[in-house]
């Protein structure tokens, strides 16, 4: 009886597979990269794999000449090639593949470390670097030695306060940022069930700051009612008696709104150890909480007042932008005195839309606090949506309040 990644890759935990790709994309960034290391194989066609997507996000709009330079000339062989291509504006990858495109069982690499996040639909997804990439786009394939799998045993419901993303930062706090390496991670038990797919797709964005080589969630009825939303018809997946190679317990009642602190995402204190610490800027979005569920929570507290710092809030996808003008969470937001980027990273990564300056402080809702990522010298922590919320209003790290 195999896990769920053993059971896509169709062998058992440290073997060594090569196996055909059923989806592969790059950004921006990885995707110059990935082009050149593709020329100098000499390559002149890309493989038969009709599923190769290029999705500009990192740093768009560019951000200087050179940018823009790169990204034309990735655009023009993007454009003049079979590959489904997203430009400025469209929105994050991973956020795009997780819109009916990703579907149970396929294997789905991208150049990006977060490409994990798209284990939520049951599939086994993986970042690989520019020179693995390159070669996919050559022969359509890849090798991979199957990861040992952790079960991350969930019970109960959230409550209070507490979101998933909060759960999140406790799993990472758990394994270490390296607890986790090489591994897979499998969320399982009856916990799984209270939870959308937008929590999960946290869940499993949030994997790869373990070490781990995906976060994955067995396809349920959760799966199938989202995915048959977007046009894709599936069958759950139903798990099957297993070994995992570690395993931890949490009971989603007793989580508590949580802080990771600069400069470590496993570094985690509770929101209330933290209140009070003064903040320059607050950042709502990314592919771990840009989500239209994600923005429109934010609006819901913030609207009819005012943040007290700046507050810059990038939904991740154009279907997100689209659904907060429809909803009228985008004037909430604007009518708080919120500032709106296009969708995208944003400031996530340091490049443009939000940089922070020396001693500056930034509460985000990212993924990644390391030092120095959103600018020299800047300190980064990051905490749930409703945590970001209620601190954007005070201007200091605040707890959320319940309701």
């Amino acid at each position: 009886m195999s896990t769920l990644s053993e059971r896509i890759l169709g062998a058992s935990a440290g073997e060594y597979v090569e196996r055909k790709v059923d989806r592969a994309y790059v950004h921006d960034g990885t995707g110059v990269l990935t082009l050149e290391m593709w020329k100098q194989m000499g390559a002149e066609l890309l493989s038969d794999l009709p599923q190769l997507y290029v999705l500009f996000d990192h740093i768009v709009p560019a951000n200087n000449s050179t940018t823009a330079t790169l990204q034309h000339e990735l655009r023009e062989f993007a454009c003049g090639s079979f590959l489904h291509f997203s430009d400025i504006g469209g929105g994050i990858c991973h956020q795009l593949m997780s819109e009916g495109v990703v579907l149970p069982g396929e294997v789905v690499v991208g150049a990006d470390s977060h490409s994990c996040t798209l284990g939520a639909f049951g599939a086994f997804a993986t970042g690989v670097g520019a020179t693995d990439m390159a070669a996919i786009w050559l022969t359509g394939e890849t090798w991979f030695r199957v990861p040992d799998s952790i079960g991350i045993h969930l019970s109960g419901s959230l409550r209070g306060g507490a979101e998933a993303k909060d759960l999140a930062l406790s799993y990472v706090s758990r394994l270490t940022m390296d607890g986790g390496t090489y591994c897979a991670l499998e969320f399982i038990g009856d916990g799984v069930k209270t939870l959308p797919m937008d929590d999960r797709l946290t869940l499993c964005n949030l994997s790869v700051e373990t070490g781990a080589k995906t976060g994955m969630f067995y396809a349920d009825d959760v799966t199938v009612r989202y995915l048959a939303a977007a046009g894709q018809k599936v069958r759950p997946q139903v798990p099957e008696p297993c070994t995992y190679s570690r395993e931890l317990e949490f009971d989603l009642a007793e989580i508590v709104p949580l802080v990771a602190v600069s400069p470590r995402v496993d570094k985690v204190k509770p929101v209330q150890d933290l209140a009070g610490l003064s903040l320059d800027q607050v950042f709502i979005g990314t592919c771990t909480n840009g989500r239209y569920s994600d923005i429109a929570r934010f609006a819901k507290i913030v609207k009819g007042k005012k943040v007290a710092v700046r507050t810059i809030v990038v939904p991740a996808s154009r279907a997100v932008l689209a659904e907060a003008i429809r909803t009228g969470v985008l004037g909430d937001l604007v009518g708080a005195g919120c500032t709106i980027g296009s969708p995208g990273c944003g400031p996530c990564l340091g490049a443009h839309m939000g940089v922070l300056g020396e001693g500056e402080v930034c509460l985000s809702t990212a993924n990644r606090n390391f030092k120095n990522r959103m600018g020299v010298g800047g300190e980064i922590y990051l905490s749930s949506v409703a945590t970001a919320a209620a601190s954007a209003l005070a201007g200091e790290i605040t707890e959320p309040e319940v309701d």
